[in-house]
């Protein structure tokens, strides 16, 4: 009948899917090369640190550290 062969070809396409379970291509894989932040942002957020804390060193070393 109509309705067990479309049954069927749904277990087969269900099955189908179940062998394929973890064969993923290369490209869909994604690299973890890339960084969560860009490097500009990085960058910035480097230079406010380093910046701060160097600030901070000449005012104590200037005596204004309270």
């Amino acid at each position: 009948t109509t309705s067990r062969r479309l049954a069927d070809r749904k277990i087969e396409r269900f099955e189908k899917n179940i062998t394929k379970r973890g064969a993923v291509p290369e490209t869909v894989v994604k690299k973890g090369d890339d960084y969560p932040v860009g490097p500009l942002l990085l960058g910035f957020f480097v230079f406010v640190v380093i910046g701060s804390s160097l600030f901070q060193i000449i005012r104590t070393a200037t005596g204004g550290g309270l």
